[in-house]
């Protein structure tokens, strides 16, 4: 950014003419970081394993905004299918922009009976197929001189969680590997960040919501005293795809509710 030339802060955010591709868009968080970016202004390319060809929530909140949606389905448990799928997505739309990874499952049960099975997918769902879609997007983001690369971490990629190792290693992970591609990508106009959720009012804490113990315990500790929701996180999405964050790179960003501060 040239300090020497008026700053345009609006201008900062802006994302028209920009093509952003998210994964795991279909509900929750993803649905909610699609729609944002779209009302920034962006094409919105969206897949998720069982997002519909057309008519999806997520395709109407994009149109409605005025923005062009295109839809693909992808079981990010296979690495064969991930790979068909970036080679596709490529091939139809040479340039994207921005890339969101949000894609995610998690497995419930103690270490002890955590079974390879449930290990495996968790780890190809939330880490290989992340590491391999991003190489193969963000090869042309190289290319390109730009991008803007979004992991979805989690308050586990700092704490080690109850009943889900798994889970708590991908995310782990995901934090280490943020910052290996920002090392490597960030003098060549690509900024990968990631940003970090907290206990989100979701399919995936229905659980923790649901036992009035953990429920309780959780909100005691939580500053801002409430679940999160999908739509905290519409701006620190918009931010790390916009030029406003052209000088953010291999950050965490945590979207908490002060979680990480008590």
């Amino acid at each position: 950014m040239n300090l020497s030339k008026s700053f345009d802060l609006a201008k900062s955010f802006d994302l028209g003419g920009k093509t952003a591709l998210v994964t795991g868009c279909r509900r929750g968080i993803g649905r909610a970081m699609g729609r944002a970016l779209a009302e920034a202004g962006a094409d919105i390319i969206g897949v998720s394993a069982t997002l519909e060809a057309s008519g999806s929530e997520i395709e109407r909140d994009v149109t409605a905004l005025g923005r062009r949606f295109v839809a693909y389905d992808c079981d990010f448990s296979n690495r064969k299918a991930v790979l068909k799928f970036a080679a596709r997505v490529l091939e139809d739309t040479p340039r994207i922009d921005i890339l969101v990874n949000n894609a995610g499952t998690i497995r419930r049960a103690p270490a002890a009976e955590h079974s390879d099975a449930l290990w495996d997918e968790v780890m190809e769902v939330n880490l290989s197929s992340q590491f391999r879609l991003t190489r193969e997007i963000g090869k042309s983001m190289v290319a390109n001189g730009s991008g803007k690369i979004i992991f979805i971490a989690s308050l586990l990629t700092f704490q080690g969680g109850i009943n889900v190792p798994g889970y708590a290693a991908s995310k782990g992970a995901i934090g280490q590997l943020t910052k290996a591609f920002a090392n490597e990508w960030a003098a060549g106009g690509v900024n990968v960040n990631a940003i970090a959720p907290g206990y989100v009012a979701t399919d995936n804490t229905q659980a923790l919501r649901d036992d009035p113990i953990r429920s309780k315990a959780i909100l005691e500790r939580i500053p801002a005293g409430r679940w999160g929701q999908p739509e905290d996180f519409a701006g620190p999405v918009v931010f790390l795809a916009s030029s406003a964050s052209d000088y953010v790179h291999g950050t965490i960003l945590s979207v908490d509710g002060g979680w990480m501060a008590r």
